[in-house]
């Protein structure tokens, strides 16, 4: 079956403002976040030496990319993101660290990519959900599909909505899961989860991919515990970033926001603070026989 793309063209469906220096270094230390609290780049796969060629589908500042590609110098690293500044600071990275072996280009993951049939061993692709809905992510693991050889690999890592002590920081959350909701941009049924990772076995079996599997993984980010700092900034610049789309949304106004947003960072920085949040990753065999287009 042929990706049905339509009328997402050119429309900016990101919840931040993706030209801010910020969100490029909250996303640098998002990536590093992520690989440490699931034990690895590609911690599901034992042998990757029969893969050659992996794409890295909204690479953002193509953080895991270019540690994939550091550490494997027999893979070449595709990475793809819709935002050109994004793209410039990967290619800068690349070169100061003189990886050869990968590249970046200025993609819509929401279009048709720029690859030929079968061209990727394995796709791999974090977080979407911060830019795709319910109509377009089935679109896009169609194209996957489409990319990838039979046998490939497709791997899928989404989070849901952390669980903390902090009242401030569950009402911010609970505001943009709320936020994305209204656009139909979860599959959570009442708006109060993120809602993704539930689903992700469902989203690749109903796209054809067969050999499901999953791996869940936690990050503890309470206070005292290695990941709190880190943390504590993720969310400080994530709130900060996302309060345009947030009042956008009508979800809270403005005075209330300031006002939890300072609450949260004082609860944040206690030393009772306690948060864990969990994730999911899952991985799927392309199969041998091709799709219909």
């Amino acid at each position: 079956m042929a990706a049905d793309f339509t009328s997402s063209a050119g429309e900016n469906r990101y919840f931040i403002d993706i030209e801010q220096g910020a969100e490029t270094a909250r996303l640098l230390e998002q990536e590093r976040l992520f690989s440490e609290a699931m034990g690895g780049l590609l911690p599901e796969l034992d042998d990757l030496s029969q893969l050659r060629r992996v794409l890295d589908i909204a690479c953002g500042p193509g953080g895991w990319a270019l540690e994939l590609a550091a550490r494997y110098p027999h893979l070449e690293v595709v990475g793809i993101d819709i935002n050109p500044t994004m793209i410039d600071y990967a290619l800068a990275t690349a070169r100061v660290r003189a990886l050869p072996n990968v590249t970046f280009e200025v993609a819509d993951a929401r279009q048709r990519l720029p690859f030929h049939d079968a061209s990727f061993d394995l796709v791999n692709a974090r977080l979407i959900m911060a830019f795709m809905d319910q109509r377009t992510c089935p679109a896009l693991l169609a194209e996957c599909r489409r990319l990838l050889h039979p046998g490939g690999i497709i791997r899928l890592t989404e989070i849901e909505t952390p669980v903390s002590n902090s009242p401030a920081y569950q009402r911010l959350y609970n505001c943009l899961n709320r936020a994305l909701a209204q656009q139909k941009r979860t599959f959570s049924v009442d708006g109060n989860s993120t809602g993704i990772v539930y689903m992700l076995a469902r989203l690749l079996r109903e796209a054809g991919f067969v050999d499901i599997q999953r791996r869940a993984f936690y990050y503890d980010g309470s206070y005292g515990m290695p990941m709190h700092d880190s943390g504590y900034r993720d969310m400080q610049a994530l709130f900060c970033l996302t309060k345009p789309f947030l009042l956008a949304s009508g979800v809270i106004d403005e005075a209330e926001f300031e006002q939890v947003y300072r609450q949260m960072l004082q609860e944040m920085a206690a030393e009772d603070y306690t948060i864990v949040g969990f994730g999911l990753t899952a991985w799927a065999i392309n199969p041998d026989e091709p799709t219909s287009h």
